[in-house]
């Protein structure tokens, strides 16, 4: 008899079940993350809200998401990461309807805080569950599917979002979530078992927490503002922060995040990686939106359709690179996937008003190529080089590389259109600067990908 054959049958049925609740929450976190972004002049039209506040209700999410995340993944290891998981579906699924029916631009801020803190326990502890149910030999798989639904929520969010809120209205996004949270909420309630606390016992470090809490607050509001002195400023200050942090936890028994993990080769360098690699394409759906909206004249819908190619091939190649993970090196798979992805960004470099939209559309499907080539055998090299007792905070990494990535990202692309446009409104006499800066963009974007490549490498 086979050795999968002797495993109990509810064993198979629950990694199941753990795989669907992670792969829909690891969808609905990241959709709510970007597809906000497309709904932003309708919510300033209903409020008549300035641009200052407007800007909060994407920052004060991710800031949150950000903050929580760590602290959430040594809590997780310590008290349960199913208890956390099912706390944060509750807090998600209820801020999501507070921001359905806020009264006002304020309170729909402080209800984005509270839906990026349950956002914070979703993310640590989705991954850390599927790592913790599922044995090696398939591990890379299941990451692989949670991968691309990660991707999908991403890149979707405009797309969806855009639709939604064209025939629907700006509330009809925080709605359309509710009844997958209820759905997430009641499979992880009543079908999937079990527990996983490597470290009960174990003391919190709140010392750590809040100084970590204060540098990434310090850091992510910076990248926010930049280019501006203030934002140069703080950007400077945050990661003093998380050098300051990075000592103390060095010298406490019980770090809430082990820093000595990074001496980890490959934790080290797949975490590197991981930041790279967001930071030189998350950018890519909202420069494309622009110039395919600006430059090149089309709708929201029409725009999103054509934008829609890239996670369809991400979903479609995360699963296989993920299998594959499991037999091959995830270093060399993932390696290869960041030099894919590299020179899709460089052939976007070459966008004119005259490109065509099949162009577009292949260099999108090569790009989608590369993430899930990259994400799940790196995402899977991450989780497999740590002990299990680290897979609660080794999860809570990956979201946050995540999660800087996607600010450094944005980061990058309104320092440039800030130095080529200024702060005016997009029209017609100011596309020439609008498409230069596009392009600058992607040629920094290749640059860094291609300094990925060897971080990437460097894990061997």
């Amino acid at each position: 008899m086979t050795e999968k054959s002797c495993e109990p049958k509810n064993d198979i049925n629950n990694r199941s079940i753990a795989l669907i609740v992670a792969t829909l929450a690891a969808f609905f976190t990241p959709f709510m993350a970007s597809a906000i972004n497309i709904a932003i002049p309708s919510i300033g039209s209903e409020f008549s809200a300035d641009v200052i506040l407007l800007s909060w209700i994407p920052t004060a999410y991710l800031l949150a998401a950000a903050v929580f995340a760590v602290p959430f993944g040594r809590i997780a290891d310590i008290y349960g990461m199913k208890k956390v998981f099912t706390l944060g579906i509750i807090i998600f699924t209820l801020s999501s309807f507070l921001c359905a029916i806020a009264p006002s631009i304020i309170s729909l801020i402080v209800f984005r805080v509270l839906q990026g803190f349950g956002s914070a326990m979703i993310f640590v502890t989705g991954l850390a569950i599927i790592t913790s149910v599922y044995p090696p030999r398939e591990r890379g798989k299941a990451i692989g599917i949670n991968i691309a639904s990660v991707y999908i929520g991403l890149s979707m969010g405009p797309v969806l979002g855009g639709i939604l809120t064209q025939y629907f209205g700006w509330r009809s996004l925080f709605i359309a979530v509710i009844p997958l949270g209820l759905l997430v909420l009641t499979l992880t309630i009543f079908k999937l078992k079990g527990e996983w606390a490597e470290c009960k016992g174990e003391p919190f470090d709140f010392t750590g927490s809040i100084i970590y809490s204060v540098a990434i607050v310090i850091l992510i509001y910076g990248f926010s503002i930049l280019p501006s002195h203030s934002g140069i400023i703080l950007v400077i200050l945050g990661v003093i922060g998380i050098l300051a942090f990075s000592l103390y936890e060095l010298r406490i028994k019980h770090p809430v995040f082990e820093v000595r993990l990074f001496k980890n080769i490959t934790f080290g360098f797949s975490s590197l990686a991981a930041l790279i690699n967001y930071s030189a394409t998350f950018a890519v759906v909202f420069l494309l939106s622009l110039y395919l909206q600006y430059i090149k004249g089309l709708s929201p819908q029409f725009a999103g359709l054509i934008l829609v190619s890239q996670p369809a091939v991400m979903a479609f190649t995360a699963p296989i690179a993920g299998r594959l993970s499991d037999k091959f090196s995830p270093g060399m798979i993932a390696s290869i996937g960041m030099a894919v992805t590299t020179l899709s960004l460089f052939f976007l470099i070459f966008l004119s008003a005259t490109t065509s939209f099949m162009y577009i559309i292949a260099v999108l499907i090569v790009l989608g190529f590369g993430l899930g080539l990259f994400s799940s055998p790196n995402t899977n090299a991450i989780m497999g080089s740590v002990e299990r007792k680290f897979y609660g905070i080794a999860s809570a990494t990956v979201g946050t590389m995540r999660l800087m990535g996607q600010m450094l990202s944005m980061g990058i692309a309104l320092l440039i259109f800030s130095l080529y446009i200024g702060n005016v409104q997009i029209v017609p006499s100011n596309y020439p600067e609008l498409l230069t800066s596009i392009q600058i963009v992607f040629a920094l974007c290749t640059i860094l990908c291609f300094v990925g490549i060897f971080a990437s490498l460097a894990r061997r």
